[in-house]
């Protein structure tokens, strides 16, 4: 089984919107609640946009945030091996989507992260296992 530890750090995710301003009203979140996914170890976002107006048929929404990684070798017994595991980040990471707004609201979720391994990896016997991930950012609506 993984030996997986994710942390969240910060628990904002920058949500912010992309599309149709000048038709909205009073664009606002009237929530976005971030998790981990503990498999993958990507930021989820789950979010409700209200006050898009009733002439608007879809927005744009970014998610971005800076992510931290840390990837580490075990060997097949699970133990971790003498060795440094390796750091990636701070660096932003970033998910979109494009979603359809009814009666002036719209709901959905988006993903972004977590940040490559890049060229790492374990020696021979050895598996490669994201050990550690966390993501900070400030809550923005343009």
């Amino acid at each position: 089984m993984r030996r997986i530890l994710f942390v969240l750090i910060s628990a904002f995710a920058a949500v912010v919107m992309g599309a149709s301003a000048a038709l909205a009203d009073s664009p606002h979140f009237l929530f976005a609640t971030n998790s981990i996914d503990t498999h993958t170890g990507a930021l989820n976002t789950a979010f409700k946009e209200a006050g898009l107006g009733t002439g608007t048929t879809s927005v744009g929404i970014t998610l971005t945030a800076d992510a931290t990684a840390t990837y580490q070798c075990y060997n097949k017994a699970g133990n971790k091996p003498q060795g440094v595991p390796k750091t990636f980040g701070p660096s932003g990471v970033s998910g979109s989507g494009n979603f359809p707004v009814r009666h002036g609201n719209t709901t959905g979720t988006l993903v972004a992260g977590p940040l490559s391994n890049g060229s790492f990896s374990c020696p021979s016997g050895q598996l490669l296992f994201l050990d550690a991930v966390s993501y900070s950012a400030t809550p923005t609506h343009t």
